[in-house]
């Protein structure tokens, strides 16, 4: 085993020992509880109407916000400040401005108007845009978010304030991932009120949804890090052979957390927690060297930007202990891969959770009309639902049996679906441990939350109060799922509240309506084992889709149905949506052509030479043992040598082949012709060069093999 260094120094703590969480959290951020000391009354009162009703802002607001913030965070060491957006890469982007504006005198004044906290303007053409912008169209502005609050991110060198915004094009379309998100709430919002008040109650006046993604995560040592060049180009590893031990043993899974590595935990929660982040739980996860860290549950926009902050903080804050943190879905071939499982569910204004079953007949009928409108939602949009965690580093760990399948169906529980069973059949149900009670509508029985098992395999679970959506990648941000069910649980309520209006508020009209609707869509339902071959069995007799792969899921992705669906909520134009269809293609193609130029590069360069090195040296030695004894028998040793000798051919024949199919990207036609080679000739090419490296890293001499194996990267702490 490769040294690897002892004695990395731990970074000093940023905090006293004993300091209060609460004198900490949020210390970075220009927050609801800073707008209330800093802003004059009215401003405040106005910027406050704007966020809870929608009110356009009033003139003047922007300016007096603008002075208030830069204020704030000049008195803390801040020199420059900067928007902070989210385009179609999957990351976030920001452009920095020093508050610094000279005088005519010869010196310099810090300034920040409404105007720069309002708006921005970052090119546009050299961000993914499906087509929206081209290199001659270059404008693009970013546009103030102020559900998001600032907040200042800081250096060693200094402090900068960060702007949360949206990115558009100069023609108005959204080119980013936050915009459809905020316009996605917007919808569910209206839809959800819609159909409260056509259940009698009409008293609602904001519907949010909220979001606790879960963040799942890998750290490997820096050092073995930069001896893998595949992990610092595609952070997965293209080639290794599986260790002598894995998760086997089970050992890892909330597991003793090593020092050094929960000294980084606690570094990232400090930091996290000074930007507002409620991260609540750190564990080990089932894979060695894995883990995951949560946060309680936020509105679903700052859940996503608090998402971002987390997996950028994490990845600072690892190298500052010597560590890298790989977020790819599948680092490492046969152990568990990483997902991000986002739990959603929707609130009130004050706070009153939709998905909560409740104890009252009332609270339980305004619970089954959700739900009922969340079961017809996810079996109609199937697609949209794959379409939303599809990508290629996915691809690697959907329906293994690590992780939901590519089938999308719902778990509701033993209880709660005995419960849906009973509606459908107009039959009394029998809660646990009570006396059956009739389900007329207006009488239906307390429904108490964990009253059954979880079940791991699904994709799209009830666990009590929420829906775990567990089919998202690690890598990717949220934005995209979560605006997918927003859209699609707004058209099902919008659906109900249509089936409901003008008629008679009666428990039998209600229960029709609800009776007749789970009845429709009772195929997406299903509490077993989602990894087994009899469900892809089942699954193909109920009708649902099987898109085992990200080409497979896009192609649905923009379909007419689609299309005409995200327009008709006003959460994506039809130009966007295609657009986004167009850069989700292109960001798969382009992914693996880059795992193919390394996987075929470090195949020649870091594999092959060992390998003839190794065999020569095999050769010479059997050689030498066959002139100084001839009489011995060396078959076992002429076995290694054929061994090495066609191995290395093998791997010589498969990098030709690999190369060819790369070079074929480029003359594969438009997009989505790529995207189907990429997928049926360039990853069956980086297989069988993997297989033949993989084979002679188990022959080659460990002190001959260059890079670390899967022994040190995920034993070494």
């Amino acid at each position: 085993m490769r040294a690897i260094a002892q004695g990395i120094p731990c970074p000093t703590p940023r905090t006293r020992a004993g300091q209060r969480l609460s004198e900490i959290f949020g210390s970075k951020v220009f927050n609801d509880s800073v707008q209330r000391r800093r802003l004059p009354r009215d401003v405040y009162a106005a910027l406050r109407r704007t966020l809870d009703t929608g009110e356009e802002m009033a003139p003047g607001v922007a300016d007096a916000v603008a002075n208030a913030m830069k204020d704030w965070a000049i008195e803390r060491g801040a020199s420059h400040y900067t928007h902070w957006f989210q385009p179609m890469t999957g990351l976030t982007a920001e452009k920095h401005d020093a508050f610094l504006s000279p005088t005519l005198e010869g010196g310099a004044i810090q300034e920040f108007s409404g105007k720069q906290l309002i708006l921005g303007e970052p090119d546009a053409s050299s961000f993914p845009s499906g087509g929206v912008r081209n290199t001659f169209e270059a404008r693009g502005y970013t546009g103030w978010d102020p559900s998001s609050p600032a907040f200042l991110r800081e250096t060693e060198f200094g402090l900068t304030l960060t702007i949360p915004t949206v990115f558009a094009s100069f023609t108005g379309e959204a080119l980013d991932t936050k915009t459809p998100l905020l316009r996605s709430c917007e919808a569910l919002d209206r839809e959800a009120r819609r159909l409260l008040a056509a259940i009698d109650e009409p008293h609602v006046k904001k519907v949010i949804p909220t979001v606790g993604p879960e963040q799942e995560y890998f750290l490997v040592d820096r050092e073995f890090f930069y001896l893998r060049p595949d992990l610092i180009s595609c952070g997965r590893t293209l080639l290794g052979g599986r260790p002598p031990k894995g998760q086997e043993l089970e050992d890892h899974y909330f597991s003793q957390t090593p020092k050094r590595i929960l000294n980084f935990m606690m570094d990232v929660e400090e930091e996290l927690w000074q930007l507002g982040v409620p991260i609540k739980t750190r564990h080990g996860e089932v894979a060695p060297h894995q883990f995951e860290m949560a946060p309680i549950f936020e509105a679903a926009t700052i859940a996503t930007d608090h998402n971002m902050l987390t997996m950028e903080v994490m990845q600072v804050v690892a190298r500052r202990h010597g560590f890298e943190a790989l977020l790819h879905e599948k680092p490492f071939a046969g152990v568990n891969g990483s997902g991000k499982h986002v739990n959603w569910s929707m609130a009130d204004e004050s706070g009153r959770n939709l998905l909560d079953p409740g104890k009252t007949p009332h609270e339980n009928l305004r619970f089954i009309v959700v739900l009922t409108a969340i079961i017809r939602a996810v079996d109609l949009h199937q697609d949209l639902l794959r379409a939303s965690i599809a990508h290629a580093g996915n691809d690697h760990r959907l329906g293994a049996n690590e992780a939901p399948p590519a089938i999308i169906s719902i778990f509701l529980g033993e209880e709660l679906q005995s419960v849906v069973e009973s509606l459908m059949q107009g039959s009394s149900h029998q809660p646990r441990g009570g006396l059956p009670l009739r389900l007329g509508v207006t009488t239906l029985p307390p429904l108490p939350i964990d009253t059954s098992d979880r079940n791991r395999t699904s994709p799209f679970a009830f666990t009590g109060n929420k829906f775990e959506f567990r089919a998202v990648g690690s890598s990717q941000t949220i934005a995209f799922p979560v605006m997918v069910i927003n859209t699609i649980v707004a058209e099902s309520l919008a659906h109900l509240a249509k089936e409901l209006e003008g008629k008679a508020h009666s428990p039998e009209t209600l229960q029709s309506v609800i009776r007749q609707t789970l009845l429709a869509h009772q195929r997406i339902l299903f509490g077993g084992d989602n990894y087994s071959r009899e469900w892809q069995q089942e699954a193909e007799r109920r009708g649902l889709l099987n898109l085992i792969d990200t080409p497979s899921a896009l192609e649905r992705f923009a379909r007419p149905e689609n299309l005409e669906l995200f327009e008709r909520f006003g959460v994506l134009s039809r130009r966007e949506t295609l657009s986004r269809n167009e850069v989700l293609h292109a960001a798969y193609v382009h992914r693996i052509h880059v795992e193919a130029l390394s996987l075929r590069n470090l195949a020649a360069t870091s594999v092959l030479p060992p390998a003839l090195a190794y065999q020569a040296s095999v050769a010479n030695a059997i050689a030498a043992a066959r002139a100084a004894l001839p009489a011995l028998d060396l078959s076992e040793q002429e076995t290694l040598l054929r061994d090495l000798v066609t191995t290395i051919g093998r791997l010589q024949r498969a990098i030709a082949a690999l190369e060819k199919a790369e070079h074929a990207i480029e003359h594969s036609g438009e997009t989505r012709a790529r995207t189907v080679h990429v997928r049926d000739t360039v990853l069956p090419a980086m297989a069988e060069t993997r297989e033949a490296c993989d084979r002679l890293e188990a022959l080659v001499d460990d002190v001959t093999w260059p890079l670390p194996k899967y022994r040190e990267l995920l034993f070494a702490h």
